[in-house]
C-alpha cells in the first residue's frame, strides 16, 4: 500500500463532503505531528500536491480553521466535524490528507507512523523538521 499514488476517493463521516486525491508519494509520506492542533486531532496524514485534491461534492459544507501564524488552512466538514485535509504551513504547495477519510484505508493499517516535531516547527526554528518519534500499532491477538 505504501507506494500507491493512484487516485483515491475520500469523504467525511456524514458524506456531505466527497473528494478525490492523488497522493504525491503514496503512503510513503504518512505522518503525525506534535503541534498543539495535530496533537489534539490525532490524525494520520499523507501528502498531496497542490491541485491533487478535487472536491467532488460539498465544497459549501467545508469550513476551515487557522491558528498561530494563520498560514496553514485546516479543512473539516461543518456538519459532522471530521477533518479531511489541510494546506501545510511548511510547504504551501502540499496538502496533508486524513488517511481515515480515504475509502478502504484506516490509520491502523500502518504498523509504524513517523511523528514529526511540530512544536518546534521548521518555519519557527529555521532548522530542518525533526522526527520526534514513531507511533506503533500492535494488533491484539
Amino acid at each position: 500500500m505504501t507506494g500507491d499514488t493512484g487516485v483515491r476517493a475520500g469523504r467525511c463521516h456524514c458524506g456531505a463532503v466527497r473528494f478525490e486525491v492523488t497522493l504525491s508519494d503514496g503512503f510513503n509520506s504518512i505522518r503525525r505531528c506534535t503541534c498543539s492542533y495535530c496533537r489534539m486531532r490525532g490524525a494520520v496524514v499523507a501528502m498531496a500536491e497542490m491541485g491533487g485534491i478535487k472536491i467532488l461534492h460539498g465544497e459549501d459544507a467545508l469550513t476551515s480553521y487557522r491558528f498561530h501564524t494563520g498560514s496553514a488552512r485546516h479543512f473539516f466538514c461543518s456538519r459532522c466535524g471530521i477533518y479531511t485535509h489541510h494546506q501545510r504551513r511548511s510547504n504551501q504547495n502540499l496538502y496533508a490528507v486524513n488517511v481515515a477519510c480515504l475509502d478502504g484505508v484506516s490509520p491502523f493499517d500502518f504498523p509504524e507512523v513517523p511523528v514529526m516535531d511540530g512544536v518546534n516547527h521548521t518555519n519557527d526554528t529555521g532548522k530542518p523538521t525533526r522526527r520526534a518519534g514513531t507511533l506503533r500499532f500492535i494488533p491484539a491477538d
